[in-house]
């Protein structure tokens, strides 16, 4: 019947049905009668000869993503907003710097070390426009934890020289080179991961790092940060450790302690609520270093007070050197772990601005950028960087536009190591355990995750709660890769245990919904409308099957039975 005719009819009686009957395929007709599959003719001399200039300029664009915007760089529009947003970063890198150094157990110069070298890098092989890598709190608690296992205090205490009576003492500076050693190796290692994941374009892993596993993973990491560098029940062990010490504790330190804390959450505060009225944030954390390394030094608090301070600063760079390759063995459980961790951190970041400024980052060169800052600037004493939140937010607020922002961010922090380190000496240690403490905040605030996923999605509060409480009995190591494997498994059970309906049309719209579900959804007479949320394959096609059955109330068993008692 023609559809003119079909249309006429159907205007002049709107309740009269029709029946359309089309022919049944399976797939053994499909493929042999109806379809074929084109041919590929390319010949393996022809690939070859496709690898023309155009894809080698392609390949080196992509490996050098500076050079696909810097020819082009707007100076009169860009050059301002940068130049300004990487003096606040840079500011910001500095303290940061020397505090996280403290996480990983090394002494706070590598901290400058490694906000300078990675950040440089990064500029020309970073696919992100706007993050800002260097130290992390996460990261470098990571290093420190493994830093401190492979080299414990224990090691390092040796007897007075004179022979005397006195009890042994801890070798501080030979504890230090040996962490560091450590830190270094350990970056090394992580440095390569990354590359070779990326060359094996396994930047799809951030897949499974959902943002309820990595913030679930970073609040365990920042009651480790907190409470100890150790795991499970030796936190429990931390806390009544300090209790049982808490007569001796120098009131100096502690007041010092207490009002940068206190300065530097108010100014927290401060820049979220006017962070639209404010031209840039106030820079609490650089005020802190300043006011109170005066304070330090014109009080003599280390001298007089028995402050712990900073101490010496090196001037100048190190000079290139390889790093202790006979520790690798021992690391390279942990490297992978560190190696996933500062990945998952940097792509996440990088795809939210991204997405907010309309451009695209690659996952692959991402992993590829990291490994490459990390392995070449391994050789020059720094240990592992990723991406930065609020430093990051930093760089994008203040109007970065490019990574000519991070660049200068570096510049400023070179300035410091060059010039003015030993300016920095008398600071206080405390004023930087402040700047961890505040920082840490907003990983604490996290847990504000737990409601709003309780009424939004239980499998993903069962992969927030699994990552914390992983992460705090065993470690953020061992913490992740329970995680990864829950998560693994929960997209399992997924499709698996699809949710299954039967819909309904809802009247006046084009809507289906579930009939079970909504009130207004109704059949129609006679057809039944299957919907599942899951493609089938061999592990549910049973359950697939069973709910097909039950919610359309037809078994094709029962009606091949029913026609076979007929005949």
């Amino acid at each position: 019947m023609e559809q003119e005719e079909v249309a006429a009819r159907q205007d002049a009686d709107p309740q009269l049905m029709f029946r359309i009957e089309r022919p049944v395929y399976d797939e053994s007709f499909i493929r042999s009668k109806l379809l074929n599959r084109k041919e590929n003719s390319t010949t393996l001399r022809e690939r070859l000869t496709q690898c023309s200039s155009k894809r080698a300029k392609a390949a080196a664009l992509s490996f050098l993503p500076i050079l696909t915007w810097l020819p082009s760089y707007p100076v009169k529009q860009y050059l301002f907003s940068d130049v300004v947003s990487g003096l606040s970063t840079g500011v910001v890198q500095l303290p940061q710097g020397l505090a996280y150094a403290m996480l990983a157990a090394v002494p706070p110069v590598y901290g400058l070390y490694s906000s300078f070298y990675p950040v440089l890098l990064y500029t020309f092989f970073g696919t992100s426009r706007h993050i800002s890598v260097g130290t992390f709190a996460v990261i470098s608690l990571m290093i420190g934890g493994v830093a401190v296992r492979e080299a414990p205090d224990s090691m390092f205490y040796v007897l007075p020289a004179n022979g005397s009576n006195m009890s042994a003492v801890l070798d501080v500076e030979a504890r230090d080179a040996r962490r560091v050693q450590v830190a270094v190796v350990l970056t090394t290692l992580v440095g390569i991961i990354q590359i070779v994941l990326g060359l094996l374009r396994f930047g799809f892993v951030a897949i499974y790092l959902t943002e309820p596993l990595v913030r679930g993973f970073t609040t365990a990491a920042a009651v480790h940060v907190v409470v100890s560098h150790f795991t499970g029940l030796v936190l429990l062990y931390s806390v009544i450790e300090v209790l049982g010490h808490i007569t001796s504790t120098n009131i100096t330190t502690l007041i010092l302690g207490l009002v940068c804390l206190v300065f530097l959450y108010v100014v927290k505060d401060l820049n979220e609520r006017f962070k639209k009225k404010l031209p840039i944030p106030i820079p609490g954390e650089i005020i802190v270093v300043i006011v109170s390394t005066g304070i330090s030094y014109g009080l003599s608090l280390a001298e007089d007070y028995k402050v712990d301070v900073v101490g010496k600063i090196p001037t100048g760079l190190l000079p290139p050197a390889a790093p202790e390759f006979s520790l690798l063995p021992s690391l390279i459980t942990d490297s992978f772990a560190v190696a996933i961790v500062g990945f998952s951190m940097g792509i996440s970041l990088a795809k939210i601005f991204a997405l907010k400024h309309g451009y695209s980052v690659d996952g692959n060169q991402e992993l590829i950028a990291l490994g490459l800052c990390n392995f070449i600037s391994s050789f020059f004493k720094t240990f592992t960087i990723t991406c930065s939140m609020s430093r990051s937010l930093v760089q994008e607020s203040t109007g970065g536009k490019t990574q000519i922002a991070g660049l200068l961010a570096s510049l400023v922090v070179l300035l410091v190591v060059v010039a003015i380190g030993f300016v920095f000496q008398p600071l206080p240690q405390t004023a930087l355990a402040a700047i961890i403490m505040v920082n840490l905040l907003g990983m604490f605030k996290q847990f504000r995750d737990i409601p709003t996923l309780w009424r939004t999605s239980k499998i993903e509060l069962a992969i927030w709660l699994v990552a914390f409480v992983a992460s705090v009995l065993l470690g953020l190591d061992y913490g992740l890769l329970v995680a990864i494997s829950f998560a693994i498994l929960t997209v399992i059970y997924r499709t698996q245990s699809p949710k299954t309906a039967t819909l309904g049309h809802v009247p006046g719209t084009g809507l289906y919904c579930d009939v079970d579900e909504y009130e207004e959804a109704a059949e129609y007479e006679g057809i039944k409308i299957f919907h599942s949320n899951s493609s089938i394959y061999f592990c549910n096609s049973d359950l697939y099957l069973n709910a097909l059955k039950e919610k359309t109330g037809v078994n094709p068993e029962h009606l091949q039975a029913a026609r076979k008692a007929r005949n």
